[in-house]
């Protein structure tokens, strides 16, 4: 017998009519990642192992910036788009748990690939936070030293080559070419993001362009290589594919926005850094490029914090403190927080979208809920 078509139609309305009762409720990750928590698990362990002859130092530090924790919401979406049904059975392939045990084989994929890939990706992440955090100057990190608070420059970047190194070796595990070129694409986009913020900073001529083609170097890049590489080691069809690398663009785009809303936002505590940091660094973020489109003169908050930045390199940061406090005072009263809010809002509609093809199952319900958890989230 035939299958019937999948109404793709219907789908989407039921996958948004679920993301909308979630933006209304309080959403927790430790309950979203419920499902994949066993992964999780795994994937800890495998980024803690150390070989026996790396030296003392550098292993004591990797393993203390592993401990330190965080969200870790990609190597979730990777293991949760893992365990993703395509609506169309036909499509659908035997494979892994998500929770790491294992059903039956898909080709030569076993859990622990798609725990190698989990891995590869959040040590990938880590290692450009310390990268991160050498070229800020940056001294606090979670409200946690920072590899750089303690060694030298040169140092932190050969602690952050290492992770690089070990990022490499577990995305080699997963033994397929296509999840192998993923990866390093992702790397050389990210790398590329980063000279070009480097580039670009205290330049307030940039436009929401600008800022979107930076932020998907820097963050969407990286969810979206999770989603996708995830679902090219389950044997999904290239559809799913590609709305699976749609998906973690999407998200990762939205996840962005908010961390530069927070920015303005939130508070030094929850931060685990002061607020304010991407005016100091004269780094350009959405919030701010709204705030300026309401302003009648915007050059002179700009010129303002030009100066600021001059004085604060010759040896008075108090001003620049003081101006930054002000214009985030300013951006708060203004409608800037909210159209930001918006932008992403628009973002996570669309990948939602992404999720309709799949089945209703607890992978696609705690994507649909991470969806909202991203813009309820304070830090």
């Amino acid at each position: 017998m035939t299958p019937r078509p999948v109404d793709l139609g219907a789908r989407d309305e039921i996958a948004h009519e679920s993301f909308r009762r979630a933006l209304l409720t309080p959403q927790d990750a430790s309950v979203l990642l419920a499902p994949v928590r066993g992964g999780l698990e795994q994937v800890e362990e495998k980024m803690k192992s150390v070989d026996a002859d790396v030296f003392a130092p550098l292993a004591n530090a990797f393993l203390e910036l592993i401990g330190q924790g965080g969200k870790r919401l990609r190597p979730a979406l990777a293991l949760l788009a893992a365990g993703l049904q395509d609506a169309n059975p036909e499509h659908n392939n035997s494979r892994p748990n998500v929770d790491g045990t294992q059903t039956a084989p898909v080709e030569n994929l076993n859990a622990h690939t798609l725990i190698a890939l989990a891995a590869a990706v959040e040590m990938l992440h880590t290692a450009t936070l310390v990268h991160d955090d050498v070229i800020d100057g940056a001294l606090l990190r979670r409200d946690a030293p920072t590899l750089n608070a303690s060694w030298s420059a040169g140092a932190t970047v050969l602690a952050g080559d290492y992770m690089f190194a070990r990022s490499a070796q577990f995305a080699a595990e997963t033994d397929n070419v296509r999840v192998i070129t993923i990866f390093s694409d992702t790397l050389r986009v990210i790398v590329d993001g980063e000279m070009r913020q480097l580039s670009d900073r205290n330049d307030f001529r940039q436009d929401r362009q600008a800022y979107y083609q930076r932020i998907y170097a820097k963050t969407a890049s990286l969810y979206s290589a999770a989603t996708e590489a995830a679902a090219v080691l389950v044997g999904l069809s290239p559809d799913r594919v590609q709305a699976l690398k749609s998906f973690g663009y999407q998200f990762g785009m939205a996840f962005q926005i908010v961390d530069d809303i927070l920015d303005f936002v939130g508070t030094d505590a929850t931060l685990g850094k002061p607020v304010g940091s991407d005016l100091r660094q004269g780094t350009l973020t959405l919030p701010f490029l709204y705030y300026l489109r309401e302003l009648p003169q915007p050059q002179k908050v700009v010129s303002r914090l030009l100066q600021a930045r001059e004085r604060a390199d010759a040896g008075d940061p108090g001003i620049l403190s003081a101006t930054v406090q002000e214009i985030v005072q300013a951006v708060r009263a203004s409608g800037a927080i909210e159209a930001a809010h918006q932008e992403a809002l628009g973002f996570l509609d669309h990948a939602v979208h992404d999720l309709a093809p799949f089945n209703d199952n607890l992978c696609q319900r705690s994507l649909l809920g991470l969806c909202a958890f991203v813009v309820q989230r304070s830090s």
